[in-house]
């Protein structure tokens, strides 16, 4: 069901044309009073693209409770729908990146086909050996890729394998490998030969990827193991990065960090040594919260986008970090809340290309830590909204993606043909 087609987005914007082309012309005007052309920054607006989990569609929930939404999608043909009208709505989302098995086909042609359709194509593929699946063999109680037994090892190295034949199907060219091993006790589990257990089944899974692939390393410093996670810090993800080959990196979620820890120094660090892979964005307020994109900390984004924009800036050979939304919608409609963190996403790096960056370096210089620091909040509090506004009209988008969502009642004309399953779960855990 098409029920955002060109027309109605164009009709939307309609009314909200005329301010936008006074707010736009105004921002242009103090921008060029700093030396900066409003148009080449809506150029590079534009050009960025953050990529949406397919998961990140349906409702989240939490360990007690799951409250599902109307018109939730039933499977990943329906999620690749909501998918489409957030890049119809936002033209800054063209790609879905998958999860399996919960979004595993018997059709990965027929898949790829509905997507193309749909204006879409896919980013990296993401494995799942956190979750036992029905009639699954052998369970991941106890670890996957760490476990104690050869043979259920073997199960999870072979499960990440097929996921990279799912991903080339897709057209996709990488794996995302996240996995919940480790222990809750001390002395449950030996902490170095559990790590050589990582290593040797992802050696495996590193031989089997294409040439033109790469493998993400995904850390998580607690959950489900509580006490000893095996891939638990970034240092843990580089380095295992690293003794693995080129093709191996890491990747950083923003909320698989301890309170107050330094994200933008982590990622000015794997920049450093060519192994940032790119980014899960989310906001945290106590944990791994998978709250909306700059819900809570967006000063902390905008600092992490002020040392990507530095490494462009430095023309830093192979940075090319892949950008994805991953968060949990409890509260909120997923596709308004994915909206809005790709927006926010956008915003920060926008944001970040507005820093005086000639200036901030002779503060750096002579140790002007005040004036460094106004350099990059002057960047920080600028309004960029007239260009976020402008590149999405230009590109036929909307003015106001969630104005324009609602003006539609999506969910209200899509409830009789996606009525919920029973036991519908959208892919949340």
């Amino acid at each position: 069901m098409n029920l955002l087609a060109p027309d109605f987005i164009a009709t939307c914007n309609d009314a909200q044309a005329p301010m936008l082309a006074r707010d736009y012309a105004a921002l242009g005007e103090r921008l060029a009073r700093e030396g900066i052309d409003i148009d080449v920054i809506t150029r590079r607006a534009a050009a960025f693209e953050v990529a949406v989990p397919s998961w990140g569609v349906g409702t989240g929930g939490t360990r007690f409770a799951r409250f599902p939404g109307p018109a939730e999608p039933r499977n990943v043909f329906e999620k690749l729908e909501d998918c489409a009208v957030i890049q119809r709505l936002v033209r800054c989302t063209p790609r879905v990146s998958p999860h399996f098995p919960w979004d595993c086909v018997d059709d990965y042609a027929a898949l790829r086909e509905h997507a193309a359709a749909l204006g879409l194509g896919f980013d990296a593929v993401n494995s799942n050996t956190f979750q036992d699946q029905p009639a699954q063999a052998l369970s991941y109680k106890f670890g996957s890729l760490t476990h104690t037994s050869a043979a259920v090892r073997e199960q999870a190295v072979a499960h990440n394998i097929d996921c990279i034949g799912y991903g080339r199907a897709l057209g996709a060219r990488a794996l995302t490998v996240w996995i919940g091993d480790g222990g809750n006790f001390p002395g449950q589990q030996h902490l170095v030969r559990a790590l050589e257990r990582y290593l040797e089944s992802m050696r495996v899974i590193y031989d089997a990827l294409p040439a033109d692939w790469q493998v993400f390393i995904e850390h998580k410093c607690y959950e489900p193991a509580f006490y000893s996670t095996v891939i638990q810090d970034w240092g843990t993800s580089v380095l295992c990065a690293m003794e693995l080959g080129d093709k191996a990196r890491s990747l950083v979620d923003l909320g698989h960090h301890a309170p107050n820890v330094n994200i933008e120094m982590i990622v000015a660090r794997l920049i450093r040594f060519g192994k940032l892979a790119g980014f899960h964005f989310n906001d945290s307020k106590y944990g791994d919260d998978d709250l909306d994109s700059g819900s809570i900390n967006p000063y902390q984004l905008f600092l992490v986008f002020n040392e990507l924009v530095d490494a462009e800036r430095r023309g830093v050979s192979g940075f090319a970090p892949a950008y994805l939304l991953d968060q949990s919608h409890n509260v909120t409609d997923p596709i308004e809340s994915l909206m809005n963190s790709a927006a926010t996403v956008q915003r920060c790096y926008v944001q970040a290309l507005l820093v005086d960056r000639a200036a901030l370096d002779g503060y750096q210089d002579d140790n002007d830590a005040l004036m460094a620091g106004n350099t990059l909040k002057r960047a920080f509090h600028a309004d960029v909204s007239p260009i976020l506004a402008e590149a999405r009209r230009r590109a036929g988008g909307a003015i106001d993606p969630i104005a324009c969502y609602r003006a539609a009642r999506y969910r209200e004309r899509l409830a009789a043909a996606r009525p919920p399953l029973a036991g519908h779960r959208s892919g949340i855990v």
